[in-house]
This record gives structure tokens, C-alpha cells and sequence, in this order.
């Protein structure tokens, strides 16, 4: 079972969405930290570029699974939710509240579909940086 924290983030959208955005941050960065890290050619021999290359590799391989992972984890828990909601209206055809709640559910399982697509966005974004700059200082495995 999901983490109390992660449940009432998947339960309120604004706190869901606010959570994938500060998750965001390496990828929103990522060009500044390129920036600040990799050497020039004149100050290449002061930085292990390999080094800072990999680091970088590692982290947003570990923020790219950690934000999937939620993200898929509030689309089930919503998915459950909605299910239960469908199952209670077939009950109770004429409870006007259920319908309400069972629409607002749709609306937040369909926008936090919507985020992997985001997501997807955001990682082939940071990976083509990450390509342009570290491809000749380091070269991940080919299993990942």
C-alpha cells in the first residue's frame, strides 16, 4: 500500500500537481547545472566532466523512475476509486451527489493520465540536453 502522504497527495489534484512540479526541479536545471558544471575547454582539466556527467545520469534516472512511479500509483488508486463510485451509482441510479462525486473523480483520473504524457515531455526533453552535453564525457550502460 502507498505511503499516507502519497495517498492524500493522489486524493487532492492541486497537491498532486504541486508535488510532480517541485519533483521537476532537475529537469527545469538541468541546462544551468550543464552550464555550471561541465568545464570549458580552457577549464577542462579542473572538472571531471565523466564524473559529473554520471552523477547527473544517475539523479535523473532516479527522479524520472520516482515520478513515474507516483504518478502510476494516484492513476490506480484514482482508477480504484472511480470503480467504486461506478459500482455505488448502478445501486443508486437517482443520487444526484454520487453522480457529482463519480464526475469529479473521471476529471482527476483523466488529468493525471494526462501528466504521464507530460512526464514523457519533460524526460525527452532533459535527455536530449543531457545527450548534447555529456555524450562525449561518459556513456551510459546499455541495459538502462
Amino acid at each position: 500500500m502507498a505511503a499516507p502522504s502519497e495517498v492524500r497527495t493522489c486524493e487532492d489534484f492541486a497537491e498532486f500537481q504541486e508535488l510532480l512540479r517541485v519533483m521537476r526541479t532537475i529537469d527545469d536545471r538541468i541546462v544551468h547545472e550543464l552550464n555550471t558544471t561541465l568545464p570549458t575547454a580552457s577549464f577542462a582539466g579542473k572538472v571531471d566532466a565523466n564524473q559529473t556527467c554520471k552523477e547527473l545520469y544517475q539523479s535523473l534516472r532516479e527522479a524520472h523512475a520516482s515520478r513515474e512511479k507516483i504518478i502510476k500509483s494516484c492513476i490506480a488508486q484514482t482508477s480504484n476509486v472511480v470503480k467504486t463510485l461506478r459500482e455505488e451509482r448502478e445501486k443508486a441510479q437517482d443520487d444526484v451527489a454520487l453522480l457529482k462525486q463519480l464526475r469529479q473523480e473521471q476529471t482527476k483520473l483523466k488529468l493525471m493520465q494526462s501528466e504521464l504524457n507530460v512526464e514523457e515531455v519533460v524526460n525527452d526533453r532533459s535527455w536530449k540536453v543531457f545527450n548534447e552535453r555529456c555524450r562525449i564525457h561518459y556513456k551510459p550502460p546499455k541495459s538502462q
